[in-house]
This record gives C-alpha cells, structure tokens and sequence, in this order.
C-alpha cells in the first residue's frame, strides 16, 4: 500500500504522551520517525507504571507504534553532531522541551537547526508556548485541564472540581501538532520552506471550551457545574437501567415522541403540557428526570437500548473499558492494533481513527524497546561498527 508521508522522516524527541501522539499519528501515515531518548532511561513514559507488560510500561506502548528507537546523549559533543547529520536529511523535528537556554546548550533549537536544514519543520510542543507572560514555565497536562478552566464546570455540583482521567490536554495537542506538521508540509511545497510550529498544551486545552467559550464571549454566561446532564437538552444524560447504567439523547421534538413511545408513556407524560416542548421540560426536568428514571430502572439496558435504536433515538449503553475494547463494533472498525514485539510477544493499541478509501495508515513497527533501532540507523548515515562500539563505551549512545 501507499503511504502517504513514506518520503518524510520525523526526528521525535518528546517525552511522555503529547509529542509522542503527534509523532505516532506521523508514524501512521507512512513517516519514518526516529524517537530519539536519551541512553539508559529513555523517555519518562517508560517508567509510568503499573502495569508493565515483562520491562514494557503499557502507558509507553499507548502511544510509540511506528517509531524506531536510537539513543544519544546529547551532553556529549558527539552525539550533537551525530543529531545535526540527522537533521540534514529530517522533515519534521520535534521537541518538548520548555527552556530555550537548554535547547541552545543541546545545539537543538530552531535557529541553529533552521540554519543547517532551512525545509525543517520544527514543532515545540511545551505548556504555554513561547510567547505571553507564562512563557517557559513548566507545564503538564493535569496543569493545563485546569488552567485552561475545564475542571471548574466538570462534575455535578456538590464535587470539587473534577479532571478527566486521561490526558486530554497532551492527546488534544498532539493530534492539533499533527495537524499543523501536514499543514506545514503542504505549505513548504510551494515555497521551499519548513518553519516553526509553537504549540501549547494550555491553547490547545483552551479550546475545549468550544460553546461554553463562546457563552461567554458572546453574552458573558458562565458554565454550571450539571454532571451528567445537558444545559439545554431534556432528557440528554445518564439514567440507571435494571442492572447498568444507558445514556439517551433526546434532541428534538419527533425524538421524545418517539422516546414516550418507547416508555409507553404517551398517555401519561405524553399529555401532561409541563413536559410538552424542550423549553417546557427544561424548566420542570427534575420531576421529569425522577419518573423517566423510574421507568427505565423495570427493565435490562440492552432492552431498552435495542427499542430506542429501532426508533433511531440516540442512545447506548455506559461500557467499562473492557466492555467498550471488546465490542464487535471495535473490532469491525480496526480500532485495536496488534503488532508482533520482540519482547511482550503481541503489542496492543487502539488505533487510528481516520479511514482513508485509498491510502490507508499503516501499523509497521512495534513500540521501540529503548534503542533497539541504534545500531541499524547509525549503519544507515554510513557509520562502521568500529565507530559505533566506542560512541557506546563512551556513553554517546
């Protein structure tokens, strides 16, 4: 098959998950990425744990498919150089790294690699970005959840303010990183150019915000805290079933004549006018709530989840993780990835969720164990065996 971006090499400093997502999503769509860590530790990620599959933390494997490993030091002269000869061949470039001084020392910044490949596209992926009065302040994605004010109106009232558990604001950035390296690939085939990518995991948290940012901007509205229920959508939320718990919207008017059907309730709440428009359920939803829930909670989930979906009312059930990987619907979509490991035996990710008709992604290369690819890249920039020994008895690999 195919790929895409077989012609572009990535080189993949970052640590942890937002760098790591933008180069893996590169990965996918035919990049040679080069994730480069530093020797005998690696990216951070590979110590988050448990669990740990044999030495492989599970967290690492999330998100470094499609990517060879080579380890430099890059306190070490040689290894610098070793970097710069890389760079000269590279597309993309990118680092997470916050303090422009550092990356100065490490010879690794924008302007001096700028000046060695002027078609390099560099991505600094970093908390607040280079500009603004944060600038070079650490920052980490719990950090940004809440700076960026989602926490504040996530949970139901009487919660203190609530983050997602799982790294929303690095997966967001990565994959808005991504995006800006295919723009920028675009852009350079017209002018010859690469540039630099400043991207920031509180920006790209901030725009989460999307409607309630706009409430605000716009009529100086405020987000409540409403748990599991819409704003201005009755019934749009969790319920409890028999045994589990179903979420149902009902988004229009045909909707919840619909649901009434389902409910066998249209000669109850079907006729009683406090429930007769959304407006007119919104402003009595709490009594409406308690007897749709004390409907729902007579009969199994999947009962009503299957007559709902005959009536094509938007609804389904609350899965576990397990229940949600495990789903035919999952597996009929290619949304886990096995790829064979030298190590753990077979590798398992939730893959890609874009699907092309003619170039689709690829699953080419297991989660690198930490410079498994060394050897094989040094080979590949003309480097003798001999070399390579005395680079790695002297820490420069």
């Amino acid at each position: 098959m195919h790929n895409v971006l077989s012609d572009i090499r990535v080189l993949d400093l970052t640590q942890a998950m937002a760098g790591p997502i933008c180069g893996m999503l590169l990965g996918d769509f035919g990049a040679d990425v080069i994730k480069i860590e530093r020797p005998g530790s690696g990216d951070q990620s590979r110590g988050w744990g448990p669990p740990f599959v044999q030495t492989e933390s599970a967290y690492f494997l999330s998100a470094n498919r499609n990517k060879r490993s080579l380890t430099l030091n890059l306190d070490k002269p040689t290894a610098i150089e070793i970097l710069h000869e890389l760079v000269r061949g590279a597309d993309v470039f990118l680092v997470n790294q916050p303090s422009l001084a550092s990356l100065q020392k490490r010879q690794h910044d924008f302007t001096t690699l700028r000046a060695i490949n002027p078609r390099l596209i560099y991505v600094s992926i970093t908390g607040y970005g280079f500009t603004g009065p944060k600038a070079g302040l650490a920052g980490s994605d719990l950090i940004a959840q809440g700076e960026a004010g989602l926490m504040s109106f996530t949970g139901s009232a009487e919660w203190e303010p609530m983050r997602y558990p799982v790294p929303i604001a690095d997966i967001t950035t990565g994959i808005y990183a991504a995006m800006g390296v295919l723009v920028a690939l675009r852009a350079r085939d017209a002018n010859g150019l690469g540039q630099f990518i400043d991207m920031a995991l509180f920006d790209s948290q901030l725009t989460w915000l999307n409607h309630i940012g706009s409430n605000y901007l716009n009529a100086q509205v405020e987000p409540a805290k409403i748990g599991n229920t819409h704003a201005s959508i009755v019934p749009y939320q969790v319920f409890r079933a028999q045994d589990k718990h179903l979420v149902v919207g009902v988004g229009s008017e045909a909707l919840w004549k619909k649901f009434l059907t389902v409910l066998q309730a249209e000669n109850t709440l079907g006729v009683d006018e406090r429930y007769a428009t959304n407006r007119l359920r919104n402003q009595n939803r709490v009594e409406l709530v308690v007897r749709i829930q004390q409907i729902l909670e007579t009969r199994p989930a999947a009962d009503w989840v299957e007559k709902m979906r005959a009536l094509e009312i938007p609804c389904g059930p609350i899965n576990s993780a397990a229940e949600a990987l495990d789903d035919a619907q999952t597996r009929a979509r290619g949304m886990i990835v096995e790829i064979e490991h030298p190590l753990i035996g077979i590798a398992r990710s939730v893959g890609n969720p874009i699907h092309f008709s003619e170039t689709p992604v690829t699953y080419r290369h297991h989660p690198p164990m930490l410079g498994e690819q060394t050897d094989q890249i040094l080979r590949e920039l003309g480097k003798t065996e001999q070399a390579i020994q005395a680079w790695r008895a002297d820490g420069v690999v």
